[in-house]
């Protein structure tokens, strides 16, 4: 999962070398983990190159400053130039991007100082899918992890926080020391929530099951893209509570996220999901997210955002 560094990288307004963007080691976001943040991907489409639904993390991303009262200085539209430039400067025909907004130096402090500004960086590099290549068509194995998501009203599940991936960080690392490729979290309630990284979906008698945001759900980008997909292929939607073990008696599962794109499940605890094989309607679902790229169809949602190089 090793990332290619590029040449450049946006700092708060400023484009700076790759090897020039550090920070100080009393950075309040290094000790209090004060920070927001979005991936994105940039990809080759039929039309050049495309931003998957740009604008959308953007807002999410103000969303989860909204939530910290993180104070800005640049605009969404700002920052949406901002990420064009990053990636026409780099040359980059598809990229990953990252922003992170995080709170600098402004001393010890739980609260910071009034009258400050949340730094920004903006950077765009080539990174493969998060849980590997092949894991698109060979599928991925799983376990529940010991490890719950957090109660309502103590982190703010809806903000894509940095501290908050401290949880994913014992829920991915516990899967991997058990030879599992990733872990599946549990609600505080002890219903399915989500993975490390990504939203889970589940398929029972052709009907497609997601847990609701109220199971410490991240709102996710292609999370939401799945349910306006899938209905182009006349699949029923249910977002509801889901047991543990309803997991082990699906006919399908696949995770979704920007940096895992759609990666289906093959095992559970050591219990294969049905033949333990990607079945037709992941694939389906799948191919219709390429689609978008491909023109296959229409991008009826305005989803995809040219970028000009």
């Amino acid at each position: 999962m090793s990332i290619k560094k590029t040449n450049f990288i946006w700092l708060n307004g400023d484009i700076i070398k790759w090897e020039d963007a550090k920070i100080s080691v009393m950075t309040h976001a290094l000790h209090y983990g004060t920070s927001v943040f979005e991936g994105i991907r940039c990809y080759k489409s039929y039309k050049g190159s495309v931003i998957f639904r740009h604008e959308n993390h953007i807002n999410r991303l103000y969303n989860s400053t909204k939530i910290y009262r993180f104070p800005l200085k640049f605009t969404i539209k700002e920052v949406i130039n901002a990420v064009h430039i990053i990636i026409n400067i780099n040359k980059l025909k598809e990229a990953y991007i990252r922003i992170l907004i995080f709170i600098g130096v402004v001393g010890l402090g739980i609260n910071p100082p009034k009258n400050y500004y949340a730094d920004i960086i903006i950077s765009a590099f080539l990174w493969e899918n998060y849980l590997g290549n092949n894991a698109k068509n060979n599928g991925i194995r799983t376990m529940i992890s010991t490890w719950n998501k957090i109660k309502p009203n103590t982190i703010p599940s809806l903000a894509k926080a940095g501290g908050n991936y401290l949880s994913s960080l014992l829920i991915s690392s516990e899967a991997r020391r058990n030879g599992y490729d990733e872990g599946i979290a549990l609600d505080s309630l002890g219903f399915v929530s989500e993975g490390s990284g990504e939203n889970i979906f589940i398929i029972k008698n052709k009907i497609l099951f997601t847990p609701p945001l109220t199971s410490s759900v991240l709102p996710g980008i292609t999370r939401d893209s799945v349910l306006k997909i899938t209905k182009n292929i006349n699949l029923k939607i249910k977002e509801s509570l889901i047991l543990r073990e309803f997991l082990y008696l699906v006919d399908e599962i696949f995770l979704t996220g920007t940096a895992a794109e759609i990666i289906p499940v093959c095992s559970i605890d050591g219990i294969l999901i049905n033949n333990g094989k990607r079945r037709k309607i992941t694939k389906k679902i799948q191919k219709e997210f390429l689609y978008l790229f491909t023109g296959k169809i229409q991008d009826k949602w305005n989803w995809l955002d040219h970028i000009n190089l």
